[in-house]
C-alpha cells in the first residue's frame, strides 16, 4: 500500500522484484511473489512520477515532482549519492542498455544525462521549447527519442547531446516516445 495515488509500476528485470512510484512521496520496492514490502519506503519531497529498475537490476532511478531524480540500491534502498537536479519537476527517468548512464525528462524544458557512478551531469541540456515528458534510449544506447508539450518528439546523439535532424512534429503535446526494438523506428 500506499498513502495516495500510484503513478508507475516496473518489475525488475529477473522479474523477482517490483518498483511502485506514488504520489504520496515515495518510491516502494516490493516483493513480486508474496507482495510484501521490501525496507523503507524511497522518498522524496513531492509526488514520485516514476521508478524503473536498471538494466542488471542493482540500482534503481525514481523521477519526482521536486525538481529531482534519484539513484537508489535495489538491494537495500540506500540513495547513492546526491539527487539528480532540474529547475523543475522531474517527469520521467531512463537507464541505457548498458546501464551506466540515466536520462531525466523534465517540466524546465529539458532532459539531461547523467552518469550513474558520479551522478554528474554529462554534456548540457536536450533543450525543447516546453516540458519534456518522457524520454528513452534506442535499444543499442546511441540515441535518445524526447516527447514534449512543445508539439514535438526530438531525436538526439546520447555521446555528444546533438540533436539528430529536425523535430518530429505533431498537432498537439507529444506525451510518448519509443524507439522499435530493432532501434530503427520511433
Amino acid at each position: 500500500r500506499h498513502e495516495d495515488e500510484v503513478t508507475h509500476a516496473a518489475f525488475s528485470p529477473d522479474g523477482m522484484r517490483v518498483v511502485t512510484a506514488s504520489n504520496d512521496g515515495t518510491a516502494r520496492l516490493w516483493d513480486a511473489l508474496s507482495g510484501k514490502a521490501l525496507g523503507e519506503p524511497l522518498r522524496h519531497e513531492d509526488e514520485v512520477t516514476h521508478a524503473v529498475f536498471s538494466p542488471d537490476g542493482t540500482w534503481v532511478v525514481t523521477a519526482s515532482r521536486d525538481g529531482t531524480a534519484r539513484l537508489w540500491s535495489a538491494l537495500n534502498g540506500k540513495a547513492l549519492g546526491e539527487p539528480l537536479h532540474h529547475e523543475n519537476g522531474v517527469n520521467h527517468a531512463a537507464f541505457s542498455p548498458d546501464g551506466t548512464q540515466v536520462v531525466t525528462a523534465s517540466f524546465d524544458n529539458t532532459a539531461r544525462f547523467w552518469d550513474v557512478k558520479s551522478g554528474k551531469p554529462l554534456g548540457e541540456p536536450l533543450r525543447h521549447e516546453d516540458n519534456v515528458n518522457h524520454a528513452a534510449f534506442s535499444p543499442d544506447g546511441t540515441r535518445v527519442v524526447t516527447a514534449s508539450w512543445d508539439k514535438t518528439a526530438r531525436l538526439w546523439d546520447a555521446l555528444s547531446g546533438k540533436a539528430l535532424g529536425e523535430p518530429l512534429r505533431h498537432e498537439d503535446e507529444v506525451t510518448h516516445a519509443a524507439f522499435s526494438p530493432d532501434g530503427m523506428r520511433v
